[in-house]
């Protein structure tokens, strides 16, 4: 398949040392289950995102000041969750590393969600409850991707099965 040879070349970018290992990963029905929930939840991040947007577009054409930081974080909010929507898919086809980057991220962005939402007169009220409600979302999917069955489903792979680093001749280790 075409595009899967393009998709392998963003994985070796994204996956650093695990991105040849696979596992079963959504074959485990707990592991499924857990995967469309998270799907489900990253959904409604895409609708928040798509509607901060809109509605920052709106108060620009109605002449409201809308700074700089408002517009980006509008527009990062929608690149955030299409990277997070990439990683679930691979995590789905069973790719240990995209599983990894999701539990990562889900635990990344709410905590910068919250930081940014912590500094005083940097976003107006209504999108620092939209930052809220964006890290509870993801606070919740990091939690579900934290569960026994997801890390059964999703097991570490052994040193020995990990690509070894050959040392060149007259270093260390």
């Amino acid at each position: 398949m075409r595009l899967e040879s393009l998709f392998r070349v963003v994985d070796r970018l994204a996956g650093g040392r695990d991105r040849n290992h696979r596992v079963p990963g959504a074959s485990h029905s707990a592991a499924r289950r857990g995967l469309a929930i998270v799907a489900a939840i990253l959904v409604i991040c895409t609708l928040l995102g798509a509607g901060t947007v809109v509605a920052v577009f709106w108060l620009h054409l109605t002449g409201h000041a809308v700074t700089l930081p408002v517009w980006i974080r509008g527009l990062v909010i929608l690149a955030i969750t299409a990277s997070l929507f990439y990683f679930l898919w691979r995590a789905w086809l069973g790719w240990y590393w995209a599983f990894r980057r999701l539990q990562l991220f889900t635990r990344i962005f709410p905590a910068v969600a919250l930081a940014l939402s912590a500094i005083p007169g940097f976003f107006p009220v209504w999108m620092i409850v939209e930052q809220f409600v964006f890290a509870a979302l993801l606070i919740v999917a990091a939690v579900l991707l934290s569960t026994t069955a997801m890390r059964q489903a999703f097991p570490k792979p052994d040193r020995a099965s990990r690509r070894r680093r050959v040392a060149h001749p007259g270093t260390p280790g």
